[in-house]
């Protein structure tokens, strides 16, 4: 048995280009634990899945894992990820006009705001997929696991590459489902509704894992985890009431209010059951932990220390014209950089969402060690 802390996981959730974040508070984790690294287990949605996949694919060598997201998301362009000409935006505003002019009796409508081709172009050069099942081979990896929302079966399900050990699980709205990873399953975990088109995984369509995964800890306690660490994407400050009246919110600042609920609001709840379950097993005799069939649950989260749309507002100029075109068209644009802040695809600001994460992973460090440590 290699895996020296099988029950060690890493949870990593989603958020378009503020997944960067996460990348700078690993380097912290790196400069902490051994070459060899620490988790065996990976769980990752939407952006939070690229950054499993590729930790996972390097899960004997974690600092080069590290390296390797650095250099994933500190050359990264918006174009890599979405198609930004002026052309294609334009053409996918007018198919939706012509769609709803005609009352939908033109199948005109494109699939979403955004073509996220050049995303899967990327995904494919830039991750070694057959290292996945290398690394479980190898004993350095338990289980990586992927979750998308089903749109048929309205499910969240985790698509899951791990030992034999690791059973499929099946629970209220919640899937594991046992595959080869690849290419599509990313893709399809990382369809932000509406703004990316769904993807099409067997014989159905999949979106973001964040619609219905309802309690995010799951795929990662399935992979056999007892301890997790969460790496989240937004503060848990919350926004001041407003001191005077506010102006009708704009579909770009509902849009964006939807992305925060879909990626931390779900991951919060989960976290206070997890405490509530702790709480209530620790005031059993050993007798009642037993026949409950419960068990403790160790959890440490690391959240940016700032509004991340602070440092958006600082580079929001950095994106392609066409895209802050439809942002000022949406309403997304000086008002509320919530929108913003998943899209903008980068690098100067996805170097400083690194910084940030690598400056709070830093000052957390003596907490990070002792609970790397168990």
């Amino acid at each position: 048995m290699k895996i020296s802390n099988p029950a060690l996981g890493l949870v990593l959730s989603g958020g378009g280009a503020r997944g960067a974040y996460q990348v700078g508070v690993c380097r912290a984790i790196a400069e902490i634990v051994p070459e060899s690294g620490p988790f065996p287990i990976y769980s990752g949605t939407s952006a939070g899945a690229v950054n499993a996949v590729v930790l996972a694919s390097h899960a004997n060598h974690f600092a080069h894992g590290v390296e390797r997201l650095e250099h994933f998301w500190g050359r990264l362009t918006c174009a890599q990820v979405y198609r930004t000409d002026s052309l294609t935006l334009m053409l996918s505003a007018l198919r939706w006009l012509l769609s709803v002019g005609s009352g939908g009796l033109l199948p005109v409508a494109p699939p979403a705001l955004l073509d996220n081709r050049p995303l899967r172009h990327l995904l494919e050069t830039s991750i070694q997929w057959s290292a996945l099942q290398e690394r479980i081979a190898a004993r350095d990896l338990q289980g990586v696991a992927v979750t998308a929302s089903a749109y048929q079966r309205a499910s969240a399900v985790s698509f899951f590459q791990a030992t034999d050990a690791v059973q499929p699980w099946q629970r209220s709205r919640r899937i594991g489902q046992p595959v080869t990873l690849s290419p599509d399953h990313v893709l399809a975990s990382a369809a932000l509704p509406l703004l990316f088109p769904a993807e099409a995984v067997g014989h159905e369509y999949y979106g973001d894992g964040g619609m219905r995964l309802k309690a995010p800890l799951s795929p990662a306690i399935h992979l056999g985890a007892e301890r997790i660490l969460v790496i989240g994407t937004r503060d848990d400050r919350p926004d001041p009431a407003p001191l005077e009246p506010m102006a009708y919110p704009r579909p770009a600042s509902i849009g964006g209010y939807l992305l925060d609920t879909v990626f931390m609001d779900s991951l919060e709840a989960d976290l206070a059951r997890a405490r509530r379950t702790n709480q209530l097993l620790a005031a059993m005799t050993p007798q009642q932990r037993e026949a409950s069939g419960l068990r403790q649950l160790q959890t440490l989260v690391i959240k940016p220390s700032r509004d991340l749309r602070e440092l958006t507002a600082a580079h929001a100029k950095r994106m392609p014209l066409a895209v802050r075109l439809l942002l000022r068209a949406l309403g997304g644009w000086g008002r509320d950089w919530r929108m913003a802040s998943y899209l903008l695809f980068e690098a100067p600001y996805l170097h400083d969402l690194m910084a940030l994460g690598y400056e709070d992973g830093c000052r957390a460090r003596a907490r990070l060690e002792a609970f790397l440590q168990g």
